[in-house]
């Protein structure tokens, strides 16, 4: 279809494209006017993502986010903020609301529940551009009660938004608190076996008291060491004073056993002169034969009482060696005995710290939960209470007409072209070129000189349509003659 035959169609059929248009609009303006007339009235509200200081919740992440907004706004049309709207202003105490309630579902359902849904349906909220501020919108047939039905709403919201955090925080708290009691009486249950255990050793072991043991069992390690050398070296000189006592250095370095032999030394000399000067028989030389015995007798007994003091020394020795070999197993026991009572008192002691530690994790989580049930603030915020409106929001008389204005427009061309569907009438030298498929030789024109549209489609016309100046009468059809 071209752009002429279009306008001769809707030129053929204006009465009905008007009639359409006409009609359309009148019916929308007049359905506006007799429509009640309501008002809206907003309440804004700020829903804040930075922790709350009493919360656990330490990440801001946790509140924000991507759906945050969307979220807050599905709260906001929620049942529960709706049936707290309900409650708080008394509307579920109205009789004839219960009277509607009634007629709408004949007593069937959840009384509550219909009101709720009943009253959520003027309720309109939308999110600030770029903000976390939320606009709570309410409309209603009253300016007063949309604006107490928004201000409503919003503080149904708040109160939603606190019990959200607070009752699961008292529901943690109850937790807890159960649970700290169990982990108390564990911890008292750990100390008392740690005390049980420390009364039935009779000694509070510490690493202090280890150390001293283990002190004094190296001690007596060394003190081992040095008589075990000791006694082997009396060991040596008293076998040694038993095969060649006057060869062993004790007999040899001593100084009465040296006075002794140089004595003998001396007589054994003397014996030797008076022999050769007196007889056998002399009394002197009887005499000094009588003395060199007398001093090898106490040569002897110096002799054997160096020997008797090496073994007295050996045997001291040896009984010193076994009992400091007694005192160190007896110390080594007792060392591996504390240390074996050591190893079983740090594991009560550490039942004992991880007890302590449980319980008090459990006890700080139970009181950081009761401080949140306890916190009645909310992270929302009533930026704007709303106010009566002075003009109402709908019907928009305006508006509607010019909706209906551009409806009506394009329903009466859809009439147009449906009807003419039907009435295929030749309005054109195009209809007939489309029809027929065959060349227009002329047109002839009304005496009329074609003004405006009329003459423009003239002047565009394919240069074989030739137009035969002459007209038939004013106003006639147009005589259209084609080979």
């Amino acid at each position: 279809m071209t752009l002429d035959q279009f306008f001769r169609i809707v030129r053929a059929r204006w009465m009905l494209f008007a009639s359409v248009l006409v009609a359309l609009v009148t019916l929308v303006v007049g359905v506006s006017v007799m429509l009640p007339k309501k008002y809206t009235s907003t309440a804004t509200v700020m829903a804040d993502t930075r922790p709350d200081p009493v919360s656990s919740m330490a990440a801001a992440g946790a509140y924000g986010g991507g759906n945050f907004l969307t979220t807050q706004i599905d709260i906001i049309k929620t049942p529960r903020v709706s049936t707290n709207v309900v409650t708080r202003l008394g509307i579920d105490k109205l009789p004839d609301m219960r009277e509607k309630w009634q007629q709408a579902t004949k007593g069937r359902g959840n009384y509550l529940a219909w009101l709720a849904e009943f009253v959520g349906r003027g309720l309109d909220v939308k999110p600030s551009r770029e903000s976390n501020v939320i606009e709570i919108s309410y409309e209603g047939i009253d300016p007063q009660f949309a604006a107490t039905m928004a201000n409503a709403f919003a503080r149904a919201y708040i109160d939603a938004t606190v019990s959200m955090r607070v009752d699961p925080a008292r529901q943690y708290a109850e937790f807890f608190e159960e649970r700290a009691k169990l982990a108390r009486q564990k911890f008292e249950v750990a100390q008392e076996k740690l005390a049980t255990a420390k009364r039935e050793k009779g000694i509070v072991v510490t690493d202090e008291r280890i150390d001293y043991e283990n002190a004094r069992l190296n001690e007596i390690a060394s003190q081992i060491t040095v008589i075990r050398a000791a006694r082997t070296d009396t060991s040596s000189r008293n076998r040694e004073v038993r095969t060649n006592p006057e060869h062993v250095a004790d007999v040899l370095n001593n100084a009465v056993i040296a006075s002794l032999k140089a004595d003998v030394a001396t007589l054994e000399a003397k014996v030797r002169e008076l022999s050769e000067t007196y007889g056998s028989a002399h009394p002197v030389l009887q005499q000094t034969e009588a003395n060199l015995d007398s001093k090898r007798r106490k040569l002897r007994d110096e002799i054997a009482k160096v020997s008797a003091s090496l073994k007295v020394n050996d045997d001291i020795n040896g009984s010193r060696e076994s009992q400091l070999a007694a005192a160190f197993e007896t110390q080594r026991k007792r060392v591996l005995e504390l240390a074996q009572q050591r190893n079983e008192l740090q594991v009560l002691e550490r039942e004992v710290e991880m007890a302590q530690r449980t319980y008090e994790l459990v006890q700080a989580r139970a009181t950081q939960s009761s401080l949140e049930g306890n916190s009645s603030q909310s992270t929302v915020y009533l930026l704007s209470e709303a106010t009566e409106s002075d003009h109402h929001s709908s019907p928009r008389v305006t508006l509607n007409a010019i909706i209906a204005t551009g409806l009506g427009i394009l329903l009466g061309l859809i009439a147009v072209m449906l009807v003419e569907l039907f009435d295929r009438r030749v309005r054109g030298p195009f209809d007939l070129i489309q029809i027929t498929d065959m060349p227009v030789l002329g047109v002839l024109p009304n005496s009329e000189k074609p003004r405006g549209l009329k003459a423009l489609l003239q002047r565009r016309m394919p240069e074989h349509i030739s137009p035969v100046l002459g007209a038939s009468g004013r106003n006639a059809d147009s005589s259209i003659t084609a080979s």
